[in-house]
């Protein structure tokens, strides 16, 4: 009997289990591999990618593609409805310039599309970005953050006891922002032992969400800030947010971008500096290290925070968005959020930035771009990010760390999207767990 109900218990226990939880992958896989094995080319050689569809590791015989080929964001070749005898295709590809190519296919497979992408990059280190410079560009940023400052920080912590541990305690904490009432929120870390620490501020990517604070970046030896970009609560449930994002925050990176001081990232950038100053004002800092890192648009952050405070001792950034912001205008790959991309006029043509009618954003993009703000970093600088990025393109991330004139690491993964592998976040945190424990 006692068997019997510690089966039952156990049959109840596993079927319990979340069914995402035992899902891995797909069974059909489309892989396009390019013969260089770095995936790297120099301009005026010829890239063969090879195609081949497969089920359970097996080629599937006459199985119908579609795919794009060309520089990314921008293919030149189109085919749909392309039958694969044996399920393997060769395609070959160049480049006259320096740039990315991509090679995409796409497979109906039961009535279902399973797509594969390789991209091979022509000279990536010769790339350079499109973005102009304000002359003024410092003078906004200082004035900025000076008018900013006028503001007292005004900080207040609440400890959760929930997500505190033995070694680290754990609070959702706030400060004041750009202006009188306007509060910055986080989760802070901080190692329960009483001394003085290196600190680490994590930056978030795009959207509205709430967040559980770093208790694993070297929990026991340094302190951590992990903040929220939108002047919220970080601790409420996940439906307060998807509802700001699909209402009042529907693409917040969109706001005022025709006025430099009215773009939603005046706040946004200034709200990443002030947590700088907050950490400076703990008692357990140190007084000496603080990292700042983050992905995609947390990237974009990154270098602006590191740019224009110089307390700042490392930057850690993966695939970072928001650089080279006008590179569509002239036909190259553009970063997130691509705010220019596919712009024409009346007549179909590509805009310009003289075209009067965007002419304000494209202003208003220089101040907010991070090829701008890498120019302005000192300290050493890792990157990261995949050539098969279709958020973040290679072109502009490998252009924007071509541009940065400081100790620099390069770490790509070339197959990876707009994520990151198991290995290339182990690379990051063992990255920054050196520079935050031995320093």
């Amino acid at each position: 009997m006692r068997k019997t109900v510690l089966s039952l218990l156990l049959m109840l226990l596993t079927g319990a289990l979340p069914m995402s939880a035992q899902i891995r992958g797909n069974n059909i896989q489309v892989m396009v591999v390019p013969d260089h094995q770095d995936w790297n080319y120099e301009v005026g050689q010829t890239a063969t990618f090879q195609v081949s569809v497969r089920r359970s590791s097996t080629l599937l015989n006459n199985i119908t593609v579609d795919y794009e080929a060309g520089p990314e964001m921008y293919p030149d070749v189109k085919k749909q409805g392309i039958v694969l005898k044996d399920g393997t295709m060769t395609w070959k590809g160049k480049m006259k310039t320096p740039g990315f190519y991509r090679l995409t296919v796409t497979a109906h497979v039961g009535g279902k599309e399973y797509k594969g992408s390789a991209t091979a990059a022509f000279s990536p280190e010769k790339l350079r970005p499109t973005t102009v410079e304000p002359k003024d560009f410092d003078l906004f940023w200082t004035k900025t953050l000076e008018e900013a400052r006028w503001t007292a920080l005004n900080p207040q912590r609440e400890l959760l006891p929930e997500r505190s541990n033995e070694d680290v305690n754990v609070y959702q904490v706030s400060f004041q922002n750009i202006r009188w009432g306007s509060r910055t929120y986080g989760i802070l870390s901080v190692p329960a032992k009483a001394g003085r620490y290196p600190a680490l501020l994590r930056v978030p990517g795009a959207g509205v969400r709430p967040y559980s604070g770093d208790t694993y970046t070297a929990p026991t030896q340094a302190i951590v800030l992990e903040i929220g970009i939108h002047g919220v609560d970080v601790t409420q449930p996940q439906a307060f947010y998807d509802n700001l994002m699909n209402g009042a925050l529907n693409c917040y990176w969109n706001f005022g971008m025709d006025d430099r001081d009215q773009s939603y990232y005046k706040r946004v950038v200034v709200g990443c500096v002030r947590a700088v100053d907050y950490i400076a004002s703990l008692p357990e800092w140190d007084g000496r290290t603080i990292g700042v890192t983050g992905a995609s648009q947390g990237g974009f952050l990154s270098y602006a925070t590191a740019a224009l405070d110089k307390r700042i001792t490392f930057v850690a950034a993966v695939h970072p968005a928001l650089c080279d912001l006008t590179a569509s205008l002239q036909g190259v790959a553009c970063g997130w959020p691509h705010y220019f991309y596919q712009m024409s006029n009346e007549k179909g043509e590509r805009r310009n930035e003289k075209d009067p009618q965007i002419k304000a954003r494209v202003e208003t993009s220089r101040y907010y771009d991070g090829v701008n703000f890498v120019r302005r970093i000192q300290c050493p600088t890792w990157v990261s990010f995949g050539y098969n990025d279709d958020v973040v393109p290679p072109t502009t991330a490998y252009a924007t760390y071509n541009t940065l004139n400081c100790e620099k690491t390069l770490s790509i993964y070339q197959q990876t999207a707009h994520f990151w592998y198991q290995e290339q976040w182990d690379e990051w945190q063992d990255w920054m767990k050196e520079r935050l424990i031995t320093n």
